[in-house]
């Protein structure tokens, strides 16, 4: 398909409306002000309305896009300093505030654009597409507007970036420093109300809030340093856009800002499942390894204490086999389990499988002298300190060892055979 020029520069604002609605959102994120960005948007409709019907009347075209992006962020700002004035009252919270505000404005908008939608020198204007957006209603002028008070927003939060990340992070050093939090608070609300303005057309006031909190949020779980932050949430933030004007420039009965926002939480769902340090799938294989591993410590400390048990010496721990179902039953396994899990000792080559019984392998008796020694430093450390009888010793310590370093337990304890096998070892009796 062959894209016209108006459908490129549509594209481009929305993509310069994304990378900047993902820099001021990562800030307002940052400064839990998510929210703000909402009440703006829902406040907006009425400033829009109050425009074009102000434009109609003196006989002008009623889709002139500047006079409705000024009626927009006249009340936006308007809506903020409403919700700033409610919740200094001290007498509802400023989250109250801002469902007030919201809910209000936005029914006033909504019994504005009803009788607007009756004159004929306005039922032109669409103003309906101002809710859900329509990029493919947006003419190139709309687009460049659109994107130049885009720029706008992220030329001013890359100027204000010291002063924003010390009111994000640190206010009391940042008031101590002599930054006036409160004009900061007041940038990053003018910041938010000039992207929401800027969106209004291409993503819709009802949903420009998603592209100011999704690729904040997302780029939230992709690092922890704030200048990539920004740098990813901007990148997503502009994928969201494009992606977003380029399925409804394809299909335009499709509104703009549910793409973009369907685009900007395939986003966040993917780094929410997928990222390498926040991510849940990496997260359960992290904790599945580790109760693996504690599995196997289990396990081989379960074989080295049975050895000790039928009176062979620590330097023979290996020589002797076991029953799985013995093992089984000293650590209170169902045998299925137990034998799962000697299967996977024997590919690691760490016990030596044989008609349903195992020993020890020379790399299985170093890697459970390591896990009886973690093991008997904790309950050593815990009788002595009086923490715990024998048997709540031989609980915590399972739970504990696992944390210590083979040179902490080398220290705590020199040899396994330093403390007598654990009482409990094959259902022993303390």
């Amino acid at each position: 398909m062959t894209l016209g020029y108006n459908t490129i520069v549509v594209l481009a604002g929305c993509a310069l409306l994304g990378l900047a609605a993902g820099t001021v959102g990562s800030f307002a994120l940052l400064r839990g002000r998510a929210l703000v960005a909402d009440a703006v948007g829902h406040a907006a409709l009425p400033g829009v309305v109050l425009a074009a019907l102000l434009v109609a009347t003196l006989g002008h075209d009623p889709r002139a896009l500047p006079p409705l992006l000024a009626g927009a962020a006249v009340a936006g700002l308007l809506g903020v300093l409403a919700v700033q004035a409610l919740a200094r009252t001290r007498r509802i919270r400023e989250d109250a505030a801002i469902a007030i505000v919201l809910s209000s404005f936005y029914a006033l908008g909504v019994a504005l654009l009803s009788y607007v939608q009756t004159l004929p020198e306005a039922a032109q204007a669409g103003l309906n597409k101002f809710i859900l957006g329509q990029a493919a209603a947006m003419r190139a002028e709309d687009a460049f507007w659109a994107g130049a008070v885009a720029l706008l927003a992220l030329l001013l939060c890359l100027l204000l970036f010291q002063r924003l990340r010390a009111a994000c992070f640190d206010p009391d050093f940042a008031r101590v420093a002599g930054l006036d939090t409160q004009r900061t608070d007041l940038a990053l609300l003018a910041l938010i109300v000039t992207v929401t303005v800027a969106g209004l057309q291409a993503v819709g006031l009802v949903l420009i809030v998603a592209l100011l909190v999704l690729p904040a949020a997302t780029a939230r779980l992709l690092t922890f340093r704030l200048p990539r932050l920004l740098l990813f949430s901007a990148l997503i933030g502009a994928f969201a856009g494009a992606a977003g004007a380029a399925a409804s420039a394809v299909e335009p009965d499709l509104p703009t800002g549910a793409a973009v926002v369907l685009a900007g939480a395939a986003c966040f769902t993917l780094a929410l499942l997928f990222s390498p340090d926040r991510g849940m799938v990496p997260e359960a294989v992290r904790r599945a390894g580790r109760r693996l591993d504690a599995a196997q410590e289990h396990f081989l400390r379960a074989a080295w204490e049975a050895q000790e048990a039928a009176g062979a010496g620590p330097g023979t721990a290996g020589d002797r086999w076991t029953p799985i179902a013995a093992l089984a039953a000293a650590r209170g396994w169902g045998e299925g389990r137990a034998w799962w899990i000697a299967r996977w000792l024997a590919v690691r080559d760490l016990v030596a499988l044989s008609e349903r019984q195992v020993h020890l392998t020379p790399r299985g008796a170093a890697a459970a002298r390591r896990a009886v020694r973690a093991h008997r430093a904790v309950e050593h450390h815990l009788l002595a300190l009086g923490a715990a009888d024998t048997a709540g010793a031989d609980r915590l310590a399972d739970m504990v060892e696992h944390g210590l370093t083979p040179e902490a337990a080398s220290r705590l304890l020199p040899e396994p055979s330093a403390l007598p096998a654990s009482p409990h070892a094959l259902g022993g009796k303390p």
